[in-house]
């Protein structure tokens, strides 16, 4: 019986737990490195330059976390979540507490409605994950830019002093 009062959960609760779990993830998924990791990928570059870098992929990390969680909470909004999560616990709970439910069969259907909403929230996200990937590759892309751009006014700074020691 105990169990039972477990597995029943309060309105809402679901769908807290979704975004939790999302949030977990998401954090997982886009962890920094430590700034001594980070600095060992540009062995090259001078520590300002490394620093700066840094401080960059820091401001980079935080926006991608906050855009995720802002499409992420704009998609539960659009595919109403919250409500969908609701009716699923109110029906669970009937179900649950009513032993001679007469619509039982109908149970069947709950759950074809709700499995063609997860198929097409997937698709809606993997459309969401390839807009983020093409966006992380144009941010790649400007700092691949950023890093040629130090590196040709390094080349031209050391141009112009051995100019100038020739004279």
């Amino acid at each position: 019986m105990e169990k039972e009062s477990r597995e029943i959960a309060y309105p809402g609760s679901r769908h807290k737990d979704l975004k939790r779990s999302f949030t977990l993830a998401l954090h997982g998924l886009l962890t920094t490195y430590s700034k001594e990791e980070f600095c060992k990928s540009f062995p090259r570059f001078t520590q300002a330059e490394q620093e700066h870098l840094h401080r960059l992929y820091i401001k980079v990390i935080v926006s991608l976390h906050q855009n995720i969680e802002e499409e992420f909470e704009v998609l539960c909004k659009e595919t109403e979540v919250g409500n969908i999560l609701d009716i699923v616990e109110e029906l669970v709970e009937e179900q649950t507490i009513d032993l001679l439910h007469p619509d039982k069969s109908n149970f069947k259907d709950v759950v074809q409605v709700l499995s063609t909403l997860k198929k097409n929230e997937i698709e809606k996200f993997t459309t969401r994950i390839e807009k983020t990937e093409a966006e992380n590759q144009v941010l790649r892309s400007r700092v691949e830019f950023l890093r040629n751009q130090i590196q040709d006014s390094s080349i031209a700074s050391t141009a112009i002093e051995k100019m100038m020691n020739v004279d």
